[in-house]
């Protein structure tokens, strides 16, 4: 949960369907799109391997791949 009172951060959907950016769609209703070069080993994944996308304690992913064994933050894509 985020650190600042009345803003929410929690994970609702992550989403690849734009060109080299993932998304984050949250449950306060904000969409938050990244470029993968943020994450690097994200931007690694065939396309496939995003799908597999798993959301952990609300504002925590990660992916349910044996090539990746890394648990993310969206708090990292804001800034936060």
């Amino acid at each position: 949960m985020c650190k600042i009172e009345g803003i929410n951060t929690r994970i609702k959907k992550i989403d690849f369907s734009h060109l080299n950016k993932m998304g984050f769609y949250l449950e306060d209703g904000r969409q938050l799109y990244v470029p993968l070069s943020m994450f690097p080993d994200v931007k690694q994944l065939s396309k496939e391997e995003r799908t597999k996308w798993r959301i952990l304690d609300d504002i925590y992913f990660d992916f349910d791949t044996p090539s990746l064994s890394k648990v993310f933050s969206v708090e990292d894509a804001m800034y936060l």
